[in-house]
């Protein structure tokens, strides 16, 4: 059975071409131009991921992607943004209103594929992992134990959780803000720079492993692919 794929995008011709690239890479593939389309669509076939255009005439993207997460049968759904390039904004915004992804356009059809390929592999319900290995880095949850390098790293209890909840989502770009609610007592007034903060202690205390922690400059940070 073939994944469909849903496009929200007013121009037509980045419609057609981007519909047309994932139908001949082995996707269903339909475009909207707008949310009243694509609404309609979701009512009569649940797809397997949707690329949001954020610049949409009514409902913009971010405001599709709010109700999407909003929504029990949809929060789950894989979801790429397609931003203005270098709209750094947007891609936070993006990213901390749930997006799984990004693309700045005008995007290339072929990283778009491998991206797309890249979200549905990592789609469905959450596995519950006790053990993580990335590079020399080996993390071993229950035990709350952490090897860089062949040595025991000590680790405060934020920096743990912190590098836990970077490894469960590798591979995948994390705004500082979401990395707040997820790690941090969201009821705290706690700002974007605790985070930096702690990025920095974690890599420092992980030695040789701390290139497996990537800046994204303007959005926030994301675990390198294990291996």
């Amino acid at each position: 059975m073939k994944h469909l794929i849903y496009l929200v995008e007013d121009d037509g011709g980045i419609r057609e071409l981007v519909v047309y690239t994932l139908r001949n890479t082995g996707f269903e593939a339909k475009g909207f131009p707008s949310a009243m389309e694509f609404w309609q669509g979701v009512q009569e076939t649940a797809p397997s991921l949707v690329i949001l255009d954020i610049m949409l005439p009514g409902e913009d993207g971010l405001a599709i992607l709010r109700k999407l997460r909003s929504n029990e049968s949809t929060k789950a759904l894989p979801v790429m943004m397609l931003t203005a390039k270098g709209a750094e904004y947007d891609k936070v915004l993006g990213l901390d209103s749930g997006a799984d992804d990004y693309m700045a356009k005008p995007a290339g059809m072929m990283e778009l594929v491998a991206r797309v390929k890249s979200l549905l592999r990592r789609a469905g319900p959450p596995v519950s992992r006790d053990e993580y290995r990335a590079g020399g880095l080996y993390v071993n949850v229950p035990r709350r134990q952490v090897i860089a390098g062949g040595e025991d790293i000590a680790l405060t209890l934020k920096e743990f959780d912190l590098l836990v909840y970077l490894l469960e989502n590798t591979g995948i770009v994390l705004s500082r803000e979401r990395i707040l609610r997820a790690v941090w007592d969201y009821s705290l007034i706690l700002e974007t720079r605790t985070v930096d903060t702690h990025i920095l202690t974690l890599r420092t205390k992980l030695g040789a492993s701390a290139g497996l922690i990537r800046t994204v400059r303007g959005v926030g940070y994301k675990m390198g692919e294990s291996g």
